[in-house]
């Protein structure tokens, strides 16, 4: 890969370490609603997913959109109530994010994250200034593995996915970044490393406090090639 014109990140598990506690958000609405789900289903298989995608999976059927949205507010809320007292950025985050600034990459987000919790994180954390571009849900008709909000964030940017490099935590976000064409890096929060270079993962890295020597030098022409 050439060097990126643009980073792009997923939210959840990637700007911050956060999964377990939608984990926990998720599991408690599924025993509400019936289902025997299990955490690692959430965490997991249909992370990166839309809320109102896994409420069809969890009820066995499309539910309205007023059923889907009181679901989710009720679901998220939970969420941001677990995980609000405990808000911070990955380890090295800012740092990172100056770096690439200073390079002159660009930066955005892509995430399913729904408006409330993007405003929680990015407003929270003193992120939005950041990003030029963040990409909700709401812009695209499917949520991860398909590669739309991916896709949008490039277009809302003018570059190429090629020329993008995204930041990912699951197998989902991992599988739609690659399908829209960027080399991804996979963050090892919440997935082991196998399963994140399966997916197609080219990089992988505890945080952003010390990169691979492949991605440094991709990035910032230090370390090994």
């Amino acid at each position: 890969m050439v060097r990126p014109l643009a980073a792009v990140f997923d939210l959840d598990g990637t700007l911050v370490d956060n999964m377990s506690f939608h984990g926990d958000a998720w599991t408690g609405m599924a025993r509400r609603l019936g289902s025997d789900a299990t955490r690692e289903q959430f965490e997991r298989t249909w992370a990166g997913k839309t809320s109102a995608e896994i409420f069809t999976i969890l009820l066995g059927r499309t539910p309205s959109a007023e059923e889907a949205r009181r679901l989710e507010d009720e679901k998220e809320a939970d969420y941001r109530a677990r995980y609000g007292p405990r808000l911070a950025t990955v380890a090295g985050l800012d740092a990172f994010l100056d770096r690439l600034v200073a390079q002159g990459v660009r930066l955005a987000v892509a995430t399913a994250a729904p408006l409330a919790n993007r405003e929680l994180v990015l407003g929270g954390l003193d992120l939005t200034r950041r990003f030029e571009v963040v990409v909700g849900p709401e812009e695209v008709a499917r949520g991860k593995p398909s590669p739309d909000l991916f896709l949008a964030a490039a277009r809302r940017l003018g570059v190429e996915g090629e020329r993008c490099l995204a930041f990912e935590d699951s197998v989902n976000g991992v599988r739609a970044a690659r399908a829209a064409g960027m080399t991804t890096a996979g963050l090892l929060t919440a997935e082991p490393p196998e399963r994140l270079s399966a997916a197609g993962a080219a990089f992988l890295l505890r945080d952003y406090a010390e990169l691979p020597p492949a991605l440094e030098h991709l990035l910032f022409g230090g370390g090994a090639p």
